[in-house]
């Protein structure tokens, strides 16, 4: 399994970023995949979830109506559109299956830094 997180960055109160996540060594349509972020210091977070359809997303009370969580089976790829962002969303962000829970291992992919200051 490999996951490859990209489109992290250094972005000022109330920007905006795209976050993708290229999965790979697993049959990506057939599970449901979440968002995991670690913020420095702090323990892991579950952000978001999306079923296998895409039809039914779960998002953390923080980041509702400013994240959106999609997928593109056919790409194998899992998005988080991220709006109106806060420095508390600083973090690191990692894709996994939803099944994986959210305590970051070596298994996990590298993440994607999302440092949000002015």
């Amino acid at each position: 399994v490999q996951l490859v997180e990209s489109g992290g960055g250094l972005v000022q109160p109330g920007d905006s970023l795209t976050l993708s996540c290229v999965a790979s060594g697993f049959t990506f349509g057939n599970y449901d995949m979440s968002w995991v972020r670690q913020a420095p210091g702090k323990g892991p977070e579950w952000v978001s979830r999306i079923n296998v359809g895409g039809g039914r997303r779960y998002y953390v009370d923080s980041v509702k109506g400013r994240f959106t969580v999609s997928r593109d089976n056919a790409k194998n790829t899992l998005y988080l559109q991220m709006n109106s962002l806060k420095p508390e969303d600083t973090a690191v962000y990692y894709c996994a299956p939803s099944y994986w829970g959210i305590e970051v291992t070596d298994s996990w992919g590298q993440g994607t830094q999302v440092t949000v200051s002015s």
